[in-house]
């Protein structure tokens, strides 16, 4: 089955050059706009924000709202990273274990010495970089289903942990190091300036060629790649970015919450939950980066709500999963099923 995007490019060599124009941005707008079926989600979203105030009216001022935007900062990130890997038809199971260990990493190498921060930065940069590599070589070149690659790689990764911290972590993170985190500049956090930043660059590489073969790989790889896409080239740059996610998920949480053992527990199920949230299909193909971030926001303005209340945040494992199988059979039943030989 060729995807619809390859399709009113066939059909459309013979039109106009402005219309041409039109469609080509059209299909550039699909993968950053939400889908009229993606829209409950910010209506979720909005309904959960009103919901927020009228239980704290702190919220409503710019400082108590910053604040919201400051926590989910982490988790909003680390799902723009996953939305390149569901989008392009794979998983990514390994960012909570790979945030957790970039802090470990951090603390035991800077240990309040504020000269390194830098240089540990970019180091963590770069291990997230290399350890999303390896997850995509290892699913592209060996054909190892992404779900065991990175499963084991999130196996790997905690048990190297803990056999380096022998369970309880040592060192310490920097002033400096912690200011991305915890600090402002000016009015506004850090980590609401980093998100915007990130956000700004996400829209437009999924605007980019990029974003269009991304797009393509998930929908119908065997088209995609006769139609000129290096789809292994594409799925090993979508898990290197979203290991480079965990590494900023990393420097933030860091910085917000001390260095722990437990950091990034359950951090790749939430990512998951949110980008599914905002509408992405599972298997690829399809989905908006603004309706994945969407997701993230809206899942934490859940559990603020739940936790405003008084509600026992053990339960937040219980919702991720019955919006997780929500969102998703929502999804089988609104979307059309692709025959057997897509």
């Amino acid at each position: 089955m060729t995807p619809p995007s390859w399709t009113v490019q066939r059909q459309t060599d013979d039109q106009p050059p402005a219309q041409r124009e039109g469609r080509r941005r059209l299909g550039e707008l699909r993968s950053v706009l939400p889908a009229p079926g993606n829209l409950p989600v910010f209506v979720v979203l909005a309904i959960l924000l009103i919901a927020i105030a009228a239980s704290n009216s702190y919220f409503l001022e710019a400082e108590g709202f910053l604040a919201f935007v400051k926590r989910a900062a982490p988790l909003a990130i680390l799902a723009a990273g996953q939305y390149f890997v569901i989008v392009s038809g794979e998983f990514d199971l390994s960012v909570g274990s790979l945030v957790t260990a970039e802090v470990v990493i951090a603390a035991r190498l800077i240990d309040g010495d504020a000269s390194a921060t830098w240089p540990v930065l970019l180091l963590l940069l770069a291990l997230g970089a290399l350890v999303g590599l390896v997850n995509g070589l290892i699913t592209t070149l060996l054909r190892v289903s992404s779900f065991i690659a990175t499963l084991g790689m999130m196996l790997i990764l905690s048990g190297a942990v803990f056999l380096w911290t022998d369970g309880a972590p040592r060192g310490a993170l920097s002033e400096e190091f912690r200011r991305f985190g915890r600090g402002d500049l000016g009015p506004v956090p850090w980590s609401v300036v980093i998100l915007a930043v990130i956000t700004v660059g996400v829209v437009l590489l999924m605007r980019a060629g990029f974003g269009r073969r991304l797009v393509a790989t998930g929908d119908n790889h065997r088209a995609a790649a006769l139609s000129g896409v290096r789809i292994h080239r594409v799925r090993i740059t979508a898990f290197a970015l979203s290991g480079m996610s965990a590494a900023i998920c990393a420097i933030l949480l860091g910085g917000f919450a001390g260095v722990s053992a437990q950091v990034g527990q359950g951090l790749e199920f939430q990512a998951i939950t949110a980008v599914v949230l905002g509408g992405v299909v599972l298997g690829g193909g399809r989905g908006s980066i603004t309706a994945a971030l969407a997701g993230a926001f809206t899942l934490e303005a859940l559990f603020t709500l739940l936790n405003l209340h008084g509600i026992s945040g053990a339960l937040e494992y219980t919702v991720q999963g019955a919006i997780l199988i929500a969102a998703v059979a929502l999804g089988a039943v609104q979307l059309p099923r692709r025959s057997p030989a897509s």
